[in-house]
Formats: C-alpha cells, sequence, structure tokens
C-alpha cells in the first residue's frame, strides 16, 4: 500500500507542478476550482463513504474510500506537506 500511494502522491506533486491543462489534479491547484474545491470533494466523499457503509456496499466503501484518500493527497501536496506529515502523525497515534 506504501508503495502505491508513494507513486500517486509522485503523480499528484508532478502534476501540480507542470498543470497539464487535460489533467483534473491540475485543475485543483488552479485558481479555476483550487483548495475550496478539494475541501467540498472531502465533504462530499466523506457523505458518500458513509451511505455505502450503511447499505453494506464493499465496492462503494472501497471506491468512495479511495476517493478520500486522493483527494486527502491533493490537499496535503497544497499544504506543501507529504506522506511523512501524515506517517508522523499516525506514528504518533500507536
Amino acid at each position: 500500500m506504501d508503495e502505491i500511494l508513494e507513486e500517486l502522491f509522485a503523480v499528484i506533486e508532478d502534476r501540480k507542478e507542470t498543470l497539464p491543462e487535460d489533467s483534473y489534479t491540475a485543475s485543483l491547484f488552479t485558481h479555476e476550482k483550487g483548495e475550496n474545491a478539494v475541501l467540498e470533494k472531502l465533504g462530499e466523499e466523506s457523505t458518500e463513504l458513509v451511505l455505502a457503509a450503511k447499505d453494506d456496499d464493499r465496492e462503494e466503501i472501497a471506491h468512495e474510500g479511495a476517493d478520500i484518500i486522493y483527494h486527502l493527497l491533493v490537499l496535503l501536496s497544497m499544504k506543501d506537506m507529504d506522506l511523512a506529515d501524515l506517517e508522523a502523525e499516525l506514528e504518533a497515534r500507536r
């Protein structure tokens, strides 16, 4: 799992730097959508995850959980944080 998160975060960081026009991720780093869009997506995906869990829909739980993780990684990048910041917090909670 760590490798997947590292690869995904690297792609997010690359899109942040290169801002390809056809990239959803890049659009989140522009004034066009920005931080509010990411925060709204985190709220939306959280609600969808709760509903999927209530329905005991394992496929949707995985799908919505992945959406939350993706948007969380985008937010970390926006705030000039990285996976090490998240890992340190999780380690402190052991």
